[in-house]
């Protein structure tokens, strides 16, 4: 009963959030209310949660392993899974698949690599980061 106490007590002290999450490819954001002691990776399963409950398109899945949560005010990197949401100082994020790696194509391209032929490159030819960073410079207009 003490333990509980001293839990709700915590929660009571911790500040909320309201928090905007952007999915990549979907009409509008997703809003929420999070403590800013909440995990990176327990955001992402909310939103994808949420997401799938208004029945959003495109379909997300639940499997938060698979997508990584950004912020723009910190850079292209995405944010860790074990930082706690609120560390960041915002509140609006984009949340993205992370790029696919297909065993096939790893397959290939070590095999081409030991013939010495060329290896494959990802379609387009450019990095998930620096389209990420094109995406988000774009919706960062200055006045």
């Amino acid at each position: 009963m003490l333990l509980s106490k001293q839990k709700k007590n915590q929660n009571a002290n911790a500040r909320r959030l309201l928090i905007s999450i952007n999915v990549l490819g979907s009409a509008g954001p997703i809003r929420f209310v999070v403590n800013e002691e909440e995990l990176v990776a327990a955001v992402i399963d909310t939103a994808l949660k949420s997401y799938a409950r208004e029945g959003r398109l495109p379909v997300l899945g639940n499997d938060i392993t698979g997508f990584a949560l950004y912020c723009p005010h910190v850079g292209s990197d995405a944010l860790s899974p074990f930082d706690t949401i609120g560390s960041h100082g915002a509140r609006n994020f984009m949340l993205c698949r992370k790029p696919q790696t297909s065993t096939a194509a790893s397959n290939v391209d070590s095999a081409s690599s030991a013939e010495g032929s060329p290896t494959l490159s990802r379609r387009g030819g450019g990095s998930f980061k620096a389209w990420l960073n094109k995406s988000l410079n774009l919706k960062i207009s200055t006045h």
